[in-house]
């Protein structure tokens, strides 16, 4: 288990979930899923309403991508938000399957 520390926030990394705490505030999660033919597979991201609006899903995002990275693991997005994002960033799209 990691976690990654910004300036207000802190995301924790569980067996299934990125959690992502905003000023010591959970805020929103991704859930993911890594199986035995090397893909990460993201399931859901979400943030809370209140929360929304500062850029929090794309840390959530980056994260699992970091991840990814680290352990040589390709990405399959069922999440169409973190899809979207991974897509449009140059840098992690060649890590889609």
């Amino acid at each position: 288990m990691a976690t990654q520390n910004y300036d207000m926030i802190n995301i924790d990394q569980n067996d299934e979930t990125f959690d992502l705490f905003y000023d010591a505030e959970k805020a929103g999660f991704l859930e993911y899923n890594k199986n035995k033919e090397g893909v990460l597979e993201i399931t859901h991201t979400e943030v809370a309403e209140e929360f929304g609006r500062k850029g929090l899903g794309m840390e959530l995002v980056k994260v699992a991508v970091e991840d990814a990275k680290k352990n040589n693991l390709k990405i399959h997005s069922l999440c169409p938000y973190a899809k979207k994002m991974i897509e449009k960033t140059p840098e992690f799209k060649d890590l889609l399957v």
